[in-house]
């Protein structure tokens, strides 16, 4: 069995070093922590989690909240990636992570389910942030970090910055030449009402009047209910000659229904998608969308969680914002 020991006498450094390295303590430099931690890989080195849980009261296990409301799990390429980020955060600390999947129309007893399985902590990523449920876990003694819902000063959260993206996005379609642009948002949540706000307020800068048949409801990741939407936006007297779509998985059922009618994106019909997965890089031509930076997302959440989980006394809650950029994959054509 290695032991710290062992893999201070290979790196050569002293004990303690060892110890803070693999902790992820600011008092080492990241290129020896990322040193003695590769060394303490390659070496086999286990930690061992019933002594230090005797040691410091804690289990080293976090809990992940993800609601499928899809059906699509983790195949979600932008949600894969921020439990990416907050999987390496946590792993190179000690911590394991364990998903937790209520189910949403029940409204889950979460803070029940998190005293009986004994979490250091929670990452809420996907949930109904209004059900009693999360908001009894929210405010309850248990550490927790939520993502794009802020409730106060009080409790930590990460958030995407969606004004941004969508004034990016919007920005570069009005300056392609465009007027009539339809949208087709997610179900009412507060990142639909922080896009929907950034949409009309940089359509009324801009003096472009849209209206009201112009906005549909569809779902996040759904693009059944997105080709539905842009049926009924292309049957208008005057369909709109760009259409932002909730995300790119559901901009594919656009485009599908778009094929289907003999219109190719880009050159009959602009449209827009929104979170920058791999998949959509590949089409032909790319998906022009708003990157959104899953990955730094998720390392920002695992360690804001773990700094309330190991320092409570002296942890501060923050928002923190997290920026994306525009990729202008060639589906807005130039009017």
């Amino acid at each position: 069995m290695v032991t710290l020991k062992d893999i201070a006498r290979e790196c050569k450094v002293s004990f303690s070093t060892v110890s803070k390295a693999l902790k992820g303590s600011p008092e080492i430099s990241f290129e020896t922590t990322e040193f003695i931690q590769k060394k303490a890989h390659e070496m086999g080195y286990h930690p061992n989690i019933a002594a230090r849980s005797l040691r410091t009261n804690r289990t080293y296990d976090i809990g992940v909240i993800f609601e499928d409301k899809t059906g699509a799990g983790f195949q979600h390429q932008y949600f894969a990636t921020i439990i990416s980020g907050i999987q390496k955060v946590a792993f190179s600390k000690g911590y394991e992570m364990t998903f937790v999947s209520g189910d949403s129309t029940k409204n889950y007893d979460y803070y029940s389910h998190a005293l009986a399985r004994n979490y250091d902590g929670l990452a809420i990523l996907s949930a109904d942030f209004n059900s009693s449920g999360i908001q009894e876990l929210v405010k309850s003694e248990i550490p927790t970090v939520t993502l794009d819902c802020f409730y106060d000063m009080e409790h930590s959260a990460v958030m995407s910055d969606y004004t941004a993206g969508i004034n990016e996005l919007l920005e570069y379609v009005i300056s392609m030449g465009h007027k009539k642009i339809a949208m087709i948002h997610g179900e009412q949540t507060w990142v639909t009402e922080q896009r929907m706000e950034a949409f009309k307020k940089v359509c009324a800068d801009h003096g472009i009047k849209l209206p009201p048949e112009y906005f549909a409801e569809g779902l996040y990741h759904d693009p059944v209910t997105s080709s539905a939407a842009t049926e009924v936006f292309l049957s208008l007297p005057e369909p709109p000659t760009c259409i932002f779509y909730p995300d790119d998985y559901a901009a594919l059922g656009g485009i599908r229904e778009l094929n289907s009618r003999g219109l190719t994106p880009g050159k009959d019909i602009s449209v827009v998608g929104y979170d920058g997965i791999a998949l959509t890089s590949m089409m032909i031509p790319p998906l022009t969308t708003y990157e959104q930076n899953g990955e730094v997302i998720g390392r920002t959440m695992a360690e804001s969680l773990l700094a309330k989980i190991e320092n409570p006394q002296s942890y501060t809650p923050k928002k923190e914002m997290v920026s994306g950029r525009l990729i202008k994959g060639g589906t807005v054509v130039h009017l």
